[in-house]
């Protein structure tokens, strides 16, 4: 059978990836270990290498280590980070500055700041109160 194109039968990826947004799949477990390099974390995350290596150039919050010999040395939070980042992007359709935006305020909240700047003008009010006494 041939498409309108005069392909063939063939499936996009666009029309594969679509199938698949709805569905769950299981995801392998990260296993207990202290690092990862980065050949595991892609198997683990089905994530490819040189999208990897952009996503820490895009993301401050995705940060890997690098041994004596420059190898990338994945934690497991940043195997979470890593889903996290594929999870706004394909299956949300977040831009990256979306997804970067989004990720960095779950690091740092907005009213944290402003939490701490009112910590701090408590605390230097005290310390006046005790400069006088």
């Amino acid at each position: 059978m041939a498409n309108q194109t005069g392909r063939g039968v063939s499936t996009s990826r666009r029309e594969a990836r679509r199938k698949t947004l709805g569905e769950s799949p299981q995801r392998e477990p990260i296993p207990d270990k202290l690092y990862f390099r980065i050949g595991e974390v892609a198997r683990l995350t089905k994530i490819q290498p040189y999208i990897l290596r952009y996503w820490e150039s895009e993301f401050p919050v995705l940060q890997p280590k690098k041994s004596g010999t420059g190898q990338r040395l994945y934690r497991k939070r940043d195997i979470e980070v890593v889903l996290k980042i594929k999870q706004l992007l394909y299956d949300r359709r977040y831009t990256i500055a979306g997804a970067r935006r989004r990720l960095q305020d779950e690091v740092e909240p907005v009213g944290l700041l402003q939490q701490i700047q009112r910590i701090r003008e408590g605390l230097e009010a005290l310390g006046v109160l005790l400069d006088r006494s």
